[in-house]
C-alpha cells in the first residue's frame, strides 16, 4: 500500500481477532496529554473542507489502557489514528504490522488498517522531506542534524532515503548521536558521522541543509542554540521542528542571514497531511490546514 513490505508482528499462538467496521469512518489520536492539540481541529477541518464524511476523535490513554485502546480501535472498527507520547514505542507489539521505516525508528506515530489489520507508520520524517523538497532536490545535498532522539531518528532516515549524501549528527550524548550516525551509515548507505555538541558548534561550509531536532526550543522558542551564527551562509536551508510557537530564534536569526527557512508547523502539517492521504485517498489542503492550527494556537 506505500511501497515498502511489511512485517508481522503477531506471536505463535497470537489469536486472529477479526474486527468491526464502523458506519461512519473514525480516525482518533490516542495520547497520554492530548491538552492543547491542535491535530483534531485541524483534520476535521480538513475533512469537512473537502467533504469528507468521516470524524477524528481526541482520547487521552494512560499507558496501562494503551493494549485495551488498540483493542477497542478493532472493535469498534476505526480506520486508524495517531499515535502520541508516550505511546509511540509502547504500541509497536499491538499492532499487526509495521513499516520498515517505523522498524527502523523504533517508534510509530500514525496507525492505518490494510483489510483487518492495523499498521504502525511514522512519518515525522516525511513531513521535513516533503517540505524541504519544494524548495530543493534533495539528492546529493549535504546535511547537518542537531539531535539523535526520535524525531531526529525520522528525519535522518527519510533524509537517506531521498539521497542526500552526508549527515552531521550533532548530539550533546557521544552515545545516542553515534549510535544514530552508525545506523544512516550501515543501513542506508549514506556518509555519516557523529560530532559532540559540546561548544558553539560551527556549521561546515559546504552544508546544504540544517534541521534542529532537538527538544530545545520546546517549552522556549527563544532558546538561543550553541552555534557560531557567523557559519550560517544565505545559500543554506535551516530547518526547526518546533511547532509552537513555530518562529524560533533559530529561524530568525537564519533569515537575517538570508537563509530559506521552514518551521516545525509546515513540517506537522505536511505529516498530518500524509496521514490524511493513507486514510481517506484525499491530498488535504494544506492552506486550510494550517488556517486551523494557527487559529486554534492562535498565532
Amino acid at each position: 500500500m506505500l511501497g515498502a513490505p511489511y512485517e508481522h508482528k503477531h506471536n505463535p499462538g497470537d489469536v486472529c481477532i477479526v474486527s468491526s467496521k464502523a458506519v461512519q469512518p473514525i480516525v482518533a489520536l490516542i495520547s497520554d496529554s492530548v491538552g492543547g492539540n491542535p491535530t483534531q481541529y485541524m483534520i476535521e477541518k480538513a475533512f469537512a473542507h473537502h467533504d469528507l464524511d468521516w470524524r477524528y476523535l481526541t482520547v487521552e490513554v494512560s499507558p496501562a489502557n494503551l493494549a485495551d485502546a488498540v483493542r477497542g480501535i478493532r472493535a469498534l472498527g476505526f480506520s486508524g489514528g495517531h499515535c502520541g507520547n508516550p505511546h509511540k514505542e509502547a504500541i509497536l507489539p499491538l499492532l499487526d504490522r509495521t513499516t520498515e521505516t517505523v522498524d527502523a525508528i523504533g517508534a510509530a506515530n500514525l496507525i492505518f488498517r490494510d483489510g483487518e489489520d492495523l499498521v504502525g507508520e511514522n512519518t515525522e520524517g516525511r513531513g521535513l522531506v516533503d517540505l524541504a523538497a519544494r524548495v530543493t532536490e534533495l539528492a546529493e545535498k549535504r546535511v547537518v542534524l542537531f539531535g539523535a532522539g526520535h524525531a531526529a531518528r525520522a528525519v535522518g532516515i527519510e533524509l537517506a532515503k531521498a539521497g542526500v549524501v552526508e549527515i552531521n549528527v550533532v548530539d550533546r550524548t557521544e552515545e545516542r548521536g553515534g549510535l544514530l550516525a552508525g545506523l544512516l551509515a550501515g543501513n542506508f548507505h549514506v556518509a555519516a558521522s557523529a560530532v559532540i555538541w559540546q561548544d558553539h558548534y560551527e556549521v561546515p561550509p559546504q552544508t546544504d541543509l540544517l534541521v534542529n531536532a532537538t527538544s530545545l526550543g520546546v517549552e522556549d522558542p527563544d532558546v538561543v542554540l550553541p552555534i557560531r551564527l557567523e557559519s550560517l551562509k544565505p545559500e543554506m536551508i535551516v530547518a526547526d521542528m518546533t511547532t509552537d510557537p513555530p518562529q524560533t530564534w533559530l529561524l530568525r536569526e537564519a533569515q537575517q542571514r538570508g537563509c530559506t527557512t521552514l518551521d516545525g508547523l509546515g513540517m506537522f502539517i505536511e505529516q498530518v497531511a500524509i496521514g490524511v492521504k493513507i486514510w481517506t485517498g484525499v491530498d488535504a489542503d494544506r492552506e486550510v490546514m494550517r488556517d486551523a492550527v494557527e487559529e486554534f494556537l492562535e498565532l
